[in-house]
């Protein structure tokens, strides 16, 4: 039972809430990511995600959709919007609550595909895993952006959890924002991922190794912040 995420969203949509997920990481421990928190509506949603969406414009690709909240209020606005999430249980979600395009893709097999804004919401950019492997990551990204498109991502700086001394280490060292994870869900668990929380600076200096400008947007109020990230002018 890989898909535990996907799984306790199709119990969430069909009725059948009575547990939330679990997640174990290797900074934060044991904590819990409520399902009622992934069906929210946009008045329910932090500010830094409203005001990704409202910056969204033209063909959207919605990367790790989830259950295809964002999504589904992008198609209200009617932009055209395709949805995509590596578990089959969120697609499968995403089709029940409306959403008209979403399909189960890994975003780093997309080839021949351009967007106008690419979406990584919810720390999408911890997708990559790895400092190290960003640098492929954000090439891939900016492979699917028309000549003036946009990237907008959400991340965090998780310098509040070490010492700040700690953060800036040297480097032999891991990056401090490189965290595993596992998910269970009714006493099954998921297979271990690794995920990327990284500083507007680091992503600001990848973006720019990649032909990216990268612009600060705006700052939540714990260390987070919006990003939006466009291909260099020649």
């Amino acid at each position: 039972m890989n898909d535990v995420f996907g799984k306790a969203l199709v119990d969430y949509q069909k009725g059948n809430y009575s547990e939330d997920i679990i997640t174990i990481s290797s900074v934060a421990g044991i904590d819990l990511m409520r399902l009622p928190y992934l069906f929210r509506s946009y008045s329910e949603m932090p500010i830094i995600e409203q005001k990704a969406l409202e910056l969204c414009k033209g063909n959207v690709l919605d990367v790790g959709c989830g259950s295809g909240s964002h999504a589904l209020y992008l198609q209200q606005k009617n932009l055209t919007v395709k949805a995509i999430d590596i578990s089959k249980g969120a697609i499968e979600v995403c089709k029940l609550r409306g959403v008209r395009n979403a399909k189960i893709q890994n975003i780093n097999h997309l080839k021949y595909e351009k967007y106008n804004t690419i979406l990584l919401l919810m720390n999408g950019i911890g997708i990559s895993g790895k400092l190290n492997k960003l640098n492929t990551f954000l090439a891939q990204l900016r492979s699917l952006l028309l000549k003036d498109g946009q990237i907008l991502l959400d991340s965090s700086n998780i310098i509040y959890i070490f010492d700040e001394k700690e953060y800036y280490h040297n480097k032999s060292e891991d990056y401090l924002g490189e965290v595993s994870y596992t998910m269970e869900y009714k006493d099954k668990a998921g297979k271990p991922f690794d995920w990327l929380f990284i500083d507007f600076e680091t992503l600001q200096h990848h973006a720019l190794q990649n032909g990216l400008q990268c612009k600060l947007i705006m700052k939540g109020e714990h260390y987070d912040y919006l990003a939006k990230l466009s291909k260099l002018k020649v």
